[in-house]
């Protein structure tokens, strides 16, 4: 009937929405602009501005938005979402815009936590695509890359909302990035520092220090967890430069909660700054607007204890149970925070293990992208006695109806392969195995299928059939999408994946593969 055929409209026009935007989907050649531009900062944030007052929004509009921006190399995503929920708890109404997205690009701006909807998501987009693009000709026929054009679209849904508070996640770096166009945020954070991002941000931790201190705007008040000695220094000078007052976070344990223990909502002991991080930026926020001198910041209220345990952040530290197959999912891709995954990984698995009814058969699933250091993030993964290792390019399933939310342009299939046959040579390196010079590539339909091995690691072509591989038809969430064909003899290897108790299975090395996997385990965030 007609409700049907509005649904099939409203289904395209928001297809067509994403198929769009992943026109300006720029992620390799955005970074090849940041380091073309990275001597000349001004210039992106000019670029920026103009692009901003072409979709209608002035800078001194964004100061009504009563900001929390917050940067870091690791944990900066996590802050946001306790510090999100625990306002949340308060009863104000939230914004939030975060990257990457994991299933659908809708997740990056968020309202009271919830991803907007398609149809605002559509209405939002064309009407901010459309005055950017009425605009082109008159502007040397520019248009905002990928990343700058969800930042504009965050800000001017969230002014449209008129939501009560925008907690603004960095995407890369702090000073060049382009979110730095926000002028007066009400309070800044900077979560734990490390190595990522190298050939933008610098290849030490004082250059990335220095970077990460762009944030600070003077008179704002800026928080940053324990960092190491010579990133705080930097901060500290950043700081004092800006005239911006700067303070170090308290351990969790300093706290003192009013209403029992403190739980948090995210696994893993390193959570545990980034909380401590939240709560002071949300105080700050709270002392702002409405308690002035009021509550004292180390006792801690119920919304506070609450915001803290209600915390979700999928595709960190999460564990999805499909009957006899567990998944531990996490999107590290740094050495610092696969350290902090091995150590969630460890404990976690050990649990389950001892309450599985007998024996478990490890699985790792694994791809780093870009120029992240995958042969030294499988060494820290080589202790954790994996049965199986197995490869893949963050491609969710090898049909060309592939879901255009998890579209990347700028690499090519080939190239993807590839950098999954180096990870799989490193980590047999590791284990001492050689590297069997006869690697072939099984060509099935058109597709590399997997590559043939003597030992326990194996190629695949996407993320859906490396699934169906290591379940084994044991996940009834997998089985639906049909059975994984595959020549006898990689049928054989599996014989230890059919006959255990349980099968666990760690994510990891890349965010965007964490995302294409949880696309077909949890089929409601695809909706």
């Amino acid at each position: 009937g007609l409700g049907q055929k509005c649904a099939a409209r409203s289904i395209l026009y928001t297809r067509d929405a994403i198929c769009t935007l992943n026109t300006l989907q720029t992620n390799a050649s955005a970074l090849e602009q940041v380091r073309r531009e990275r001597c000349n900062p001004q210039v992106q944030l000019q670029a920026m501005r103009g692009f901003l007052e072409r979709a209608g929004i002035t800078v001194e509009e964004l100061d009504h938005l009563n900001i929390i921006h917050v940067t870091g190399t690791k944990g900066k995503g996590s802050t946001c979402a306790f510090t999100e929920q625990i306002l949340r708890s308060y009863g104000f109404c939230t914004g939030f815009y975060s990257s990457p997205h994991l299933v659908q690009v809708r997740e990056r701006i968020r309202i009271n936590g919830q991803p907007i909807g398609k149809e605002l998501f559509t209405k939002y987009f064309w009407q901010v695509y459309g005055r950017l693009y009425e605009t082109k000709d008159a502007h040397g026929g520019t248009m905002p890359a990928y990343f700058r054009f969800l930042t504009i679209l965050a800000f001017h849904v969230f002014l449209q909302e008129k939501v009560d508070l925008a907690v603004i996640e960095v995407g890369i770096g702090g000073a060049y990035d382009c979110t730095n166009i926000i002028r007066r945020p009400w309070v800044c954070g900077i979560s734990s520092l490390g190595i990522d991002h190298t050939q933008i941000l610098g290849d030490t931790t004082e250059k990335i220090a220095w970077q990460k201190g762009g944030i600070f705007k003077s008179g704002v008040p800026a928080f940053t967890v324990k960092q190491p000695e010579e990133a705080m220094a930097v901060l500290k000078d950043r700081a004092k430069e800006i005239s911006c007052p700067l303070w170090v976070c308290p351990e969790l344990e300093d706290y003192k909660a009013d209403c029992g223990p403190l739980h948090l909502g995210l696994a893993g002991k390193h959570q545990r700054s980034n909380a401590s991080l939240a709560l002071q930026l949300s105080h700050t926020w709270l002392q702002k607007r409405c308690l002035p001198g009021g509550i004292e910041c180390y006792v801690l209220v119920q919304c506070m204890v609450s915001g803290l345990a209600e915390t979700e952040w999928h595709g960190r530290n999460q564990t999805l149970k499909h009957g006899a197959v567990t998944y531990f999912l996490d999107g590290a891709h740094t050495m610092r925070s696969m350290q902090a995954c091995l150590q969630w990984f460890t404990e976690t698995a050990a649990q389950h293990e001892r309450n599985a009814s007998g024996p478990v058969t490890r699985v790792l699933l694994f791809n780093a992208t870009g120029e992240r250091d995958s042969a030294a993030m499988l060494k820290l993964l080589v202790p954790c006695h994996f049965d199986f290792a197995v490869f893949c390019p963050n491609i969710t399933e090898a049909i060309t109806s592939c879901n255009a939310d998890q579209q990347n342009f700028n690499v090519s299939v080939e190239n993807m392969l590839t950098r999954c046959l180096d990870n799989e040579r490193s980590w047999r390196l590791h284990h001492s195995l050689g590297d069997n010079q006869g690697t072939q590539l099984l060509i099935e339909g058109g597709l590399p299928l997997i590559s043939e091995k003597k030992a326990d690691t194996l190629v695949f072509p996407c993320i859906l059939s490396a699934l169906q591989w290591i379940t084994q038809g044991r996940d009834a969430v997998l089985a639906a999408k049909g059975v994984l064909a595959v020549k006898p003899n990689i049928a054989a290897k599996a014989a230890l994946l059919r006959s255990a108790a349980e099968i666990h299975v760690l994510i990891t090395g890349s965010l965007h593969l964490v995302g294409g996997a949880l696309k077909h385990l949890d089929p409601e965030s695809s909706k």
